[in-house]
């Protein structure tokens, strides 16, 4: 079995994707949900996406091109920090705000300037949460020219991301899941045409 479908029925059978009628924290209405802060639970199917993710960063920029791996808290965090294990590269954080106590910092961990970053997130929406961190970065002087997101739900993160000279790149994205369990029956035709319709109007 490919990944893709491994993860997509794993997902599913998990709840870390559900289909219904959401508000995300965009207050955009959603015809799914995913929430990939289940799957450390899972201790084999978490260690498979961080192999995967690996695996997709070697094949597309190559794990000599960045110096360190930064990420958004909380549920990207969880996997930078695994994949900084694997790969044996500094990790460092991006606040969403300063803190308002110590140093005042947005940027935790230690960091030299010019480095090369490669941003690490779990899933890719609008792209504002990664605009952020990226901002937040080469203010402090740090190199980012690309982004992994486990989950691209091509809702315009790329194009956005683009605007600030920052490649997304992803594991698989929301369509790629929904054919997979569409095809496995696991899914019903209203339900992906409802996601297909949500990706068109974006």
């Amino acid at each position: 079995m490919d990944f893709v479908k491994e993860f997509a029925i794993f997902l599913q059978e998990s709840a870390a994707i559900k289909f219904g009628d959401f508000k995300l924290s965009s207050g955009k209405e959603s015809a799914y949900y995913v929430d990939l802060r289940i799957i450390p639970s899972f201790p084999h199917q978490f260690r498979k996406m961080i192999k995967h993710l690996q695996n997709a960063i070697s094949e597309n920029i190559g794990l000599d091109n960045f110096d360190c791996i930064a990420s958004v808290p909380t549920s990207g965090l969880v996997i930078a920090s695994a994949l900084a294990i694997e790969t044996i590269k500094p990790l460092v954080y991006i606040r969403q705000k300063p803190k308002d106590y110590g140093t005042g910092s947005l940027i935790e961990g230690k960091i030299k300037e010019g480095s090369r970053i490669l941003l690490v997130d779990d899933v890719g929406t609008t792209g504002q949460s990664l605009i952020k961190a990226i901002k937040a970065l080469k203010d402090a002087k740090m190199v980012v020219t690309d982004a992994f997101v486990i989950i691209n739900r091509l809702e315009g993160a790329k194009e956005v991301l683009a605007s600030e000279g920052v490649r997304l790149h992803e594991v698989t994205n929301v369509m790629k899941i929904s054919d997979m369990l569409h095809s496995e029956k696991l899914l019903d035709e209203q339900t992906l045409e409802r996601i297909k319709k949500q990706m068109n109007s974006v």
